[in-house]
Parts: structure tokens; sequence; C-alpha cells
């Protein structure tokens, strides 16, 4: 894969506390293609962030996100250390306009943040033309430079790792279109009570142009109980890495970086890695998440890297660990090593109807369902397209692009119960999803075109997951999976 690399200078001003400070950018960046000027391209930065007497740290990393026709935005998103070591947050575009085309490409208007989402410092920076152009344009490079997968490995992941994936994976895909909608939300099981944990994360951009808003709820599974629910927001978005608004926040975490293993059987047991903190009705939260190993693609790769479908879902670390505490009255949960995932959604709205299930089978072993109707015309006259990513042993099933498995597989939505089966190759696989009444809660959604949608979501489901394997002209017996009161599932219904 061809891609191009360039070197950018920005220096400027940064008010911290109250007072000017020059700062400084010394940027190298990475973009998975070639760059064209009508294209939507993301790729990685590393460089040098330097602020006198506050920070000076060479080992800065991040995304750029360069769509200056398409989305008229160049973003900057950048993780540094200040001198004192803490971890800062740098996020700007560039707004461009055909009217003031040089200098709107040229000046960065930049916030930057603390870990806590506080705004620390307002930045200023441009890149000098008649001082740097020269240099700029010499320092453009088209390269080829495959991994060992095939793909061109050179972005950053959530924590500023390199993984091969096109951007960050936690961070906020959103760039200023109406009519979107993009969800983090997580889920969990206390291995020791048997207590499901939901906490969901909503970005809503209307459709008809008026100011995004995010919101969302956090729900308690206790076994033999109701299960307890409480909602927060909505308040008035402004650009954050990931989700952050008044007494809620969900971001990345910053391990070290790691490269793409060579096989899924080499993976490491790091994951994009998350921190967790907020309330809403009874409920309050403080999580971290750890480990998981390589993202999990339940929608196809490119589905979710280059936006071409309705909408897209995908598990940055589908076996990541919790741990921490969730209160409800006087009443604490005190999480150790709690088995879960935050999963991502990102596009239009939410499906006509919809089945979902996120199984941890157990040793690194995950299941992730995707069944779905569209809304868009003539799509929403089919039946469900169920996309279905089975890990086992460190080998992922079906092994050939999503959207063409799904077409082999087939969907029974409904509720108690919902089925999905089908086959791939030499693997056919049945799901029976059982989400018992008791513990089930029914949560009202709008899309962002106002459209309503309720969803049935349990995270105390059961599941069977039979995996056959053909030999000869017969069907065998591979793998059988049961979780019991363990499994993630929600039903979505118009």
């Amino acid at each position: 894969m061809t891609h191009t690399t360039f070197s950018e200078v920005m220096e400027g001003t940064v008010r911290l506390g109250g007072k000017e400070r020059p700062m400084r950018l010394e940027l190298d960046a990475d973009l998975p293609e070639v760059l064209r000027p009508w294209g939507d391209a993301e790729g990685s930065l590393r460089g040098r962030v330097r602020v006198p007497g506050w920070a000076d740290d060479p080992g800065a990393c991040g995304t750029l996100r360069v769509a200056p026709i398409a989305a008229r935005r160049i973003r900057y998103r950048l993780d540094f250390t200040t001198s004192d070591g803490q971890a800062m947050h740098l996020d700007g575009w560039k707004s461009v306009t055909p009217r003031h085309p040089l200098r709107s490409m040229t000046h960065l208007p930049a916030t930057i943040r603390d870990d806590s989402g506080e705004i620390v410092g307002e930045a200023r920076l441009r890149f000098e033309v008649r001082r740097d152009l020269a240099a700029f344009l010499t320092g453009f490079r088209l390269r080829t430079a495959p991994s060992p997968t095939g793909e061109t490995t050179a972005v950053t992941d959530d924590a500023g790792g390199t993984t091969g994936e096109g951007g960050g994976l936690l961070r906020s895909r959103w760039r200023g279109q109406a009519g979107r909608l993009e969800v983090w939300y997580t889920t969990l099981t206390d291995p020791a009570t048997g207590t499901g944990v939901w906490i969901h994360h909503e970005l809503v951009a209307p459709s008809d142009g008026r100011a995004p808003y995010a919101h969302g709820w956090a729900a308690l599974f206790p076994p033999g109980e109701s299960p307890v629910f409480g909602r927060f927001g909505p308040h008035p978005w402004t650009p954050s890495p990931a989700f952050a608004v008044p007494g809620v926040a969900f971001r990345p975490t910053r391990p070290p970086a790691t490269p793409e293993p060579r096989s899924l059987a080499a993976r490491p047991p790091g994951g994009a890695g998350s921190r967790l903190a907020g309330e809403a009705g009874p409920l309050s939260w403080d999580l971290e998440g750890s480990g998981g190993g390589a993202p999990l693609y339940t929608f196809p790769r490119w589905a979710w890297r280059r936006e071409l479908l309705p909408a897209a879902q995908m598990v940055p670390a589908p076996g990541e660990v919790f741990d921490g505490t969730v209160r409800c009255g006087d009443q604490v949960l005190d999480l150790r090593s709690a088995p879960g995932a935050t999963a991502r959604i990102y596009g239009h709205g939410n499906a006509r109807r919809w089945a979902w299930l996120h199984a941890d089978l157990g040793g690194g072993d995950v299941c992730e369902v995707v069944a779905a109707v569209s809304t868009r015309r003539g799509l929403d006259r089919l039946p469900p397209l169920p996309f279905v990513r089975l890990r086992a042993g460190g080998v992922e099933w079906p092994g050939v692009d999503g959207l063409l498995a799904a077409a082999r597989m087939r969907a029974t939505i409904g509720l108690p119960s919902w089925t999905v089966s089908g086959r791939s190759g030499d693997r056919m696989i049945r799901i029976e999803v059982t989400q018992p009444p008791g513990g089930t809660i029914a949560v009202d959604y709008a899309d962002p075109d106002g459209s309503p949608a309720v969803c049935h979501n349990s995270e105390r489901a059961d599941a069977v997951i039979t995996l056959m394997r053909r030999v000869g002209k017969r069907w065998e017996l591979d793998r059988r999976w049961h979780l019991d009161g363990t499994a993630h599932a929600e039903v979505g219904l118009r």
C-alpha cells in the first residue's frame, strides 16, 4: 500500500493559567494512502511538543485527519506529557475556507485538556509559509511499506501504539457532519457475584443541523433482582479525544506502544485500555479497563475505516478486563478482573431492527454478533443481515470478508429468544440467545433524524454457541459453549 509521509513545524503561543507562553510543534505525519485534496485520509502523528518551562516531550503521538474539501477540516489530535509527568491531550483543527485558503490551512487553533477532561490551555499555532514551505514540500514522500499481514502499519491506536489500524479506535470519529450517531458502550460481568453492568455513551448530531449533544445511561443487573437504570445528559458536545461531558468521562489510556503481531495466536495481552467515570441517576462508577488483545471487526474492517455502510460496529479490545467500583445508593460493587469489552458504533443512526451479542468464552476466546435490518429504503424490506466474528484459539472465523460471510448467515430476531445460524468454509455455527424477561430492560432511543427506537438489553443473558466442522460428507461437533447469565445481549425494535 502506498502512503504519504511529511514533516511539519508549527509555532505560536499557548495560554496557561492566564499567561501566554511560546509553543512549538515538530511533527512527522504518516497517512496510509496517497494524499488527495478531495480525499479524507487519517494517519499517525509523531514528534515533539515544546512549551518552555512546562513541556518538552519528544515522544508525542496522535492522529492527523486530512479532509480539506470533504469535511473542510484538517484535524490534529496529539497526546503528550508535561515536564512534571502529567498527560495532556491537544485537539485542534484547521477550518479550511475557500475565501481564505492560505490562512485557513496554515493557522491551527487548539485546545489542551488533561486526563480529567478539564481545559488546561488554548493554543494559537501557525505554519510559517515563507520560512518553512520549501522544507515542507521537499519532505513529502510517497512510499510503500507492507506489514507482515500485507497492510501498511504506520498509524496509531488509541493509546499511541502502532497497530496498523486506521486511526484511534476509541477516539471520537465525528468530523462535524449532520446526521451522525457515535456510541461507546461498555458491558461487563462481575465474576464474584454474576452482576452485569452496562454503561452507554452517545454523541448525536441531528440531521436538521441543530447543535450536537451527548447523553447516555447506565444499568446494573443483579442476579435474581430487577435491573437498576439511570440516565445522564443531554449535554452540549464540545470536541474531545473520546467522550467527556459534565460528570461523565470515557477516554483511552496510554500503554506503551507495541507492534502489530504477526498472527492472532501471537497477539499481546495488551489492548486499547480505557478509563470510565461518571454517574447516572442512582448509579455511579469509576472503572479502568486493560488488556483485551487485538481489535475485533464485527463488520468488515473497510466498513469501519471508510464509512461506506449506513453504520458499522467493532470492538477495540474484545477480551478487556475491568477493575474499580460501581455504586448504587449505599451498595458498592467492587470489581476485580471483570471480563467485558467496550464496543464502538459510528454511522447515520440505529438499524430498523437489530440483535447484538457479546460472549466472553474464556481463555481469550470471544464471539461478537450484530444482526440488523437497515432503515434505508429498499434495504428495509430484506431479512436481517448477521455479522458474526468468532475468535477461538487465536484464530478468527469466518476467514473471508465479513460481508460475504454475512450473506450466508440467517437470523431470527425476537424476544425473549433469538438465533443466528450459517456456514462459511468447512464450519457451521448456530447461536441461541435467551434474554430473561425479569433481567431485561427497555430503553428508548432517538436517531439523528428524530426517529424513535427501543432496545431491550440484558447483561445477564444465556447463550449456546455450537460450532460444527465438516468431515467428508458429515458435520461433526467442533466446539460448544454454554453461557449461563454471563452473555451480553440486546434486541432493538421500532
